[in-house]
């Protein structure tokens, strides 16, 4: 088991390592495992990118970020101008079913809205606006519409566990009430749980997933 120090060292050698993150702007802060990303940075695709730098070190019992998006003057633009450009993104992207997502732009945070077939739908709306100039924030509130039943989608996601060469099926428990996954057992790090979740999110129907799955040191 990781130390706070040598835990520290990691994410902080991480964070050099992701070249869209300037590592120099973040400070690092770890506590019994748990670790807190703090400092003010240019765009929140950089935030973005650093949380999830962080998240891929192994021994991280659990992250929180204080990270501040303070955009340089250059970069600042209305939210008017925003919620048309991700409009405008929206409707070029041809995974997404035209007329299907609201937009909500406040204080350059953007909300999305609405209901698609497939999570990765879900995912790519929230991956095609994040890097847009000016924006600060992301929240995806996209809903996935159910269409097969509870036994098929515990069935598929427990048949795409096993499939997974980063993901143990065997130590995982899958659980589905209505089209709610809920994912228990144990994982051996971030990578394996990250596996995880996302082969139950790609599973048709799913809505949400909760994940109840501990870290195994």
């Amino acid at each position: 088991m990781k130390t706070d120090m040598q835990l520290q060292q990691d994410v902080m050698a991480e964070l050099q390592w992701e070249p869209a993150v300037h590592a120099a702007q973040i400070g690092v802060e770890v506590r019994n495992g748990v670790v807190t990303l703090v400092g003010q940075i240019d765009s929140y695709s950089e935030k973005w990118r650093a949380e999830h730098a962080a998240q891929r070190v192994s021994g991280l019992k659990a992250m929180t970020s204080e990270l501040k998006v303070h955009l340089p003057h250059d970069n600042v633009r209305t939210d008017a101008t925003i919620a048309d450009a991700v409009a405008n993104m929206l409707a070029w992207t041809a995974s997404l079913p035209a007329n299907s997502i609201q937009v909500m732009v406040e204080a350059g945070w953007v909300t999305l809205s609405g209901d698609v077939e497939w999570q990765y739908q879900r995912e790519t709306a929230a991956d095609t606006v994040r890097h847009l100039m000016g924006v600060t924030g992301v929240c995806n509130l996209i809903g996935v519409r159910p269409s097969v039943s509870a036994l098929a989608v515990k069935s598929d996601i427990e048949a795409a566990l096993m499939r997974s060469t980063h993901a143990d099926g065997r130590t995982i428990t899958v659980a589905v009430h209505g089209t709610d996954v809920t994912l228990s057992g144990t994982v051996h790090d971030w990578a394996e749980r990250d596996a995880a979740t996302h082969s139950a999110w790609r599973t048709p129907g799913v809505r949400n997933v909760v994940d109840m799955m501990t870290l195994e040191h």
